[in-house]
């Protein structure tokens, strides 16, 4: 039996060319256009790969199709392997750099 212990990981998705198209519509509805089709695309992977309620999605990015999520190990390489994904990394803080 794995960690239960939940981390914060970014997953990063593959080559999508509806994200694409959408990404390049500039006007104020195609931006809330592809707000939506991100957010419902990230929860079907999460729904698809991982048991309900033992994943927190906290946010999706539209600037990369990706979103950051609290997870396990375990369920961080379980996600690596899912269709559509291209790279689950750990969330890794850096201290501050001092000037």
């Amino acid at each position: 039996m794995g960690s239960t212990k939940t981390e914060s990981y970014f997953v990063f998705m593959n080559y999508d060319p509806q994200y694409q198209q959408l990404l390049n519509d500039k006007t104020q509805s195609g931006a809330h256009e592809l707000d939506l089709y991100l957010s419902r695309k990230h929860d079907e992977v999460l729904e698809r790969t991982l048991e309900p309620g033992s994943y927190n999605k906290t946010c999706s990015f539209v600037i990369v199709d990706g979103f950051s999520v609290e997870i396990t190990e375990d369920q961080a390489n379980v996600l690596r392997s899912a269709k559509g994904v291209r790279v689950v990394e750990k969330n890794e803080e850096f201290p501050k750099c001092k000037a």
